[in-house]
């Protein structure tokens, strides 16, 4: 192992850990107010109301795959009978397609921020944010493509041991030094991404309003005369 990738998948995962959780905590402490994706809904709505729910509901099915993907070991499906091919085709179709339905939605939220007043309103830290979102998701699409091919390392046996060992302090940096180079680019765009997470509109993703799910129903009574 040379020093580059020692430095690259077991130092830098946790460089970006650390700037994650200490940019949330600086950012809920020093810009509480901030804590917003400062809607542009004012400026277009309709192409808003198609690319908007596009956009989050597919990268909310990318979000679960990726998970599952890589916690859930290989050992645990095979115990379920569900056979190393058919949980590979699986993945490739279901989670290529939810990649490519983010990858249209962000481009429709790019083209319109891209257009008349919205423009105006994006900030230089909006336009970093969605190139390396793009960046991110071109890359895992581009890699689930690349998943039929013949001969290419699976990221259950690469990408997922080193992910999980990242959780337990023991990275398997061996392992992601086999993955193939479109998996080590999409880490790489992973790893960006979550380091300027805090720092960006991104970060209204952790403000869901769950609360609602859970609240009482108000009550709208006439007013009495």
């Amino acid at each position: 192992m040379t020093w580059g990738e020692s430095m690259l998948w077991i130092v830098a995962p946790y460089v970006t850990i650390v700037i994650f959780v200490g940019g949330l905590i600086w950012r809920y402490r020093y810009d509480r107010f901030g804590w917003t994706t400062r809607s542009s809904q004012l400026y277009e709505g309709p192409l808003l109301r198609v690319a908007g729910p596009l956009f989050h509901y597919a990268l909310l099915v990318v979000i679960v795959a990726h998970v599952a993907g890589l916690l859930v070991p290989a050992r645990w499906t095979d115990a379920i009978g569900v056979s190393d091919e058919a949980y590979h085709v699986s993945a490739v179709i279901w989670g290529g397609a939810a990649g490519l339905a983010t990858l249209v939605g962000l481009g429709l939220l790019i083209y319109r921020r891209a257009n008349g007043p919205v423009f105006l309103a994006t900030t230089a830290n909006d336009k970093t944010m969605y190139a390396v979102l793009a960046a991110a998701i071109v890359s895992g699409v581009v890699t689930t493509a690349a998943g039929f091919a013949p001969g290419e390392a699976s990221y259950r046996t690469t990408v997922a041991p080193w992910f999980r060992g990242i959780l337990t302090l023991h990275p398997d940096a061996a392992a992601m030094g086999h993955a193939g180079d479109l998996y080590k680019v999409h880490a790489v765009m992973g790893m960006a991404l979550f380091a300027l997470f805090p720092f960006s509109r991104l970060v209204h993703a952790l403000s869901a309003p769950l609360g609602y799910l859970f609240r009482p129903y108000i009550v709208y009574r006439r007013r009495a005369r």
